[in-house]
Formats: C-alpha cells, sequence, structure tokens
C-alpha cells in the first residue's frame, strides 16, 4: 500500500542524518543543503535576495532589471584646433602693416588685397543666381518642426517693376516666411534660386543680381517650388547681395 513520504523531497539516513528545510517557492520539503538562495539584478550589481529555493525553482537572474551603465563621457581633445570661420570666411582679406613676401624679402604693401588663382579678390560669398543647381535635384526636407521643401507653389502672377524686384502673387497662402527659398522655373527671366520677402499670406517678392525688365514674367511652364539651398558661412539669403 502507497502512502506519502512526510519527508516530501528530503532523503534521510541514519548514517548521515542532514537537516530538513521548506523551499520558500514551492514549500516542499528538501534537505537544507539542497537549497540555494535565489540572487537577482539591482541597479548595476547581482545581489542576494535572502529566499532559499530547491534547483527547480531556482531562477536564472533576469538581465531586464540591471540598470544600464553609461560609460564615462570621452576625454576631450587637448590643445584643439578648431576652423575661426568668422575669420576664414570675411569678403576680402589684406596684409598687415610690416609684412615681407617669404621668398623676396622685400616689404609688401599693408593695402595689398589677397586675391585667387585666377587673379581675382578674394571673396567668398558670390554674387548671382547660384551655378549648377537644379530645381529637380533638390530633395525635400522632411523634418519635424519645419516644412517640407520641393513644394509647388499655386502661383497667379509673376511681376516685374523694372527693378532687381520680382513679386509673385499666388492664389492661396504659400506659407513661407521672410528669407524661405524658391526655385524657379519657366519665367522669361529671374529664373534660378532666390530668398525670398513675404508681403502677405499669398504674396512675396525675391530679388534678382540684375534689373528685370519691367512686365509679367508668367509662361505655361512656370514653376515655383520651395526650396532648400545651402549657402556659404554667415550668408542669410540666396543669392548673396
Amino acid at each position: 500500500m502507497a502512502y506519502a513520504s512526510r519527508s516530501g523531497r528530503a532523503r534521510v539516513s541514519a548514517r548521515n542524518p542532514q537537516a530538513f528545510a521548506v523551499c520558500d517557492r514551492c514549500s516542499l520539503w528538501y534537505n537544507r543543503v539542497n537549497l540555494t538562495f535565489q540572487h537577482d539584478w539591482r541597479g548595476t550589481s547581482i545581489q542576494n535576495l535572502w529566499i532559499l529555493v530547491c534547483d527547480r525553482c531556482l531562477d536564472t537572474p533576469q538581465a531586464q532589471l540591471r540598470a544600464i551603465q553609461l560609460p564615462a563621457d570621452p576625454v576631450p581633445v587637448w590643445q584643439p584646433r578648431v576652423e575661426n570661420f568668422a575669420d576664414a570666411e570675411t569678403d576680402y582679406r589684406s596684409t598687415l602693416p610690416g609684412t615681407t613676401d617669404p621668398v623676396t624679402g622685400l616689404p609688401v604693401p599693408s593695402t595689398t588685397l589677397r586675391i585667387t588663382q585666377d587673379c581675382r579678390n578674394r571673396s567668398t560669398q558670390p554674387i548671382g543666381v547660384p551655378d549648377g543647381l537644379d530645381q529637380n535635384a533638390i530633395m525635400p526636407y522632411n523634418g519635424g518642426t519645419q516644412k517640407a521643401f520641393g513644394t509647388l507653389l499655386p502661383v497667379l502672377s509673376v511681376v516685374a517693376n523694372g527693378t532687381a524686384t520680382v513679386s509673385v502673387t499666388c492664389s492661396m497662402a504659400h506659407g513661407m516666411a521672410t528669407n524661405a527659398q524658391i526655385a524657379a522655373s519657366g519665367l522669361t527671366a529671374a529664373n534660378g534660386f532666390y530668398s525670398v520677402t513675404v508681403v502677405s499670406a499669398t504674396a512675396f517678392t525675391y530679388t534678382t543680381p540684375a534689373n528685370v525688365a519691367a512686365g509679367s514674367l508668367l509662361t505655361a511652364k512656370t514653376r515655383i517650388v520651395t526650396a532648400l539651398v545651402g549657402l556659404p558661412y554667415g550668408t542669410p539669403t540666396v543669392p548673396a547681395a
């Protein structure tokens, strides 16, 4: 006749008696030597939970409870030599008093302007419409706080008044702010990339490098879209004035 053991899963031996203990999880009896303290992650280290459990109830420390330990900040560069963009992109540079030619040793007048290899005055801000830009090559910017670029504007009229100012009127709100950029194509003149000056919610103007003959510039192929053109350091508008 079978009967339930009163000692649970503990072993009883008259020659090697061992103490009984109860598993804190399953509540079954085991020999004390067969129970193990449960450990788990607390912060950045493993700590003893002071829970005695059997081998069947023993859990592997849960890595998700381990705190993320960020590494130390990198050591800053000692004696860095960063570019001084404000000075490096000055329109014109002239020599200082007492400057001498490094080859001949002759003094150089302090009013001498630095020039480029093609004998032009050194200038970091080009004047006029940017060269080599394609209206369809400007990629839209999908920023969360900035409106997407490459949006076609509903243009009603594009009029020049005989000066360098061109006025554009839209059939609905253009959604731009002053110094926003556009790319204009299909006009009789004043094509290219420009920064705008907002006049109203449906009208804006832009300035060309040269005067444009008075009259309407609108054609059947006119296409004006919002754009984002990279500009030199310290240059707020395109083309640079």
